[in-house]
């Protein structure tokens, strides 16, 4: 089963299809979506955290677990956990997938203004929603 493929749903720079296969991940079956109950938290990098009531929108490729070792061996991405979570597709069913979470949030104050200038631009020329969009910083 190692060689077969997981829902993975990314809601930082990854949601860019040409950065994760950059990063030399092979992904397929990209679909817009949601998952609920957390909040977008950027610091250096992205992450996730749990916040009732609030919404963060990414992408859901389907990716191997040799893809998934690759890209969270890198520098930076290491300290990445996996967690599950329910990401809503635009269009289907409700999916159970891996989102790789930070175990510490980015510290109050944390900020890295061009990592959030290119997560909007990568957001925004996916069509997610503008408030959305705007919001990420």
């Amino acid at each position: 089963m190692r060689g077969g493929r997981v829902d993975v749903f990314f809601y930082g720079v990854f949601v860019d299809i040409d950065t994760l296969s950059g990063a030399g991940a092979a992904p397929g079956n990209p679909r817009r979506a949601h998952v609920d109950g957390f909040a977008l938290r950027i610091g250096q990098r992205a992450t996730l955290v749990p916040a009732a009531g609030s919404r963060v929108y990414g992408m859901l490729f389907a990716l191997t677990h040799s893809d998934l070792d690759r890209l969270y061996a890198a520098p930076g991405l290491e300290l990445y956990r996996p967690e599950a979570v329910l990401a809503h597709p635009f269009e289907g069913m409700p999916t159970p997938a891996l989102c790789y979470v930070l175990h510490e949030a980015p510290r109050p104050g944390e900020r890295n203004p061009e990592y959030a200038a290119r997560l909007q631009r990568a957001l925004s020329k996916l069509g997610f929603p503008a408030d959305y969009v705007a919001s990420v910083m």
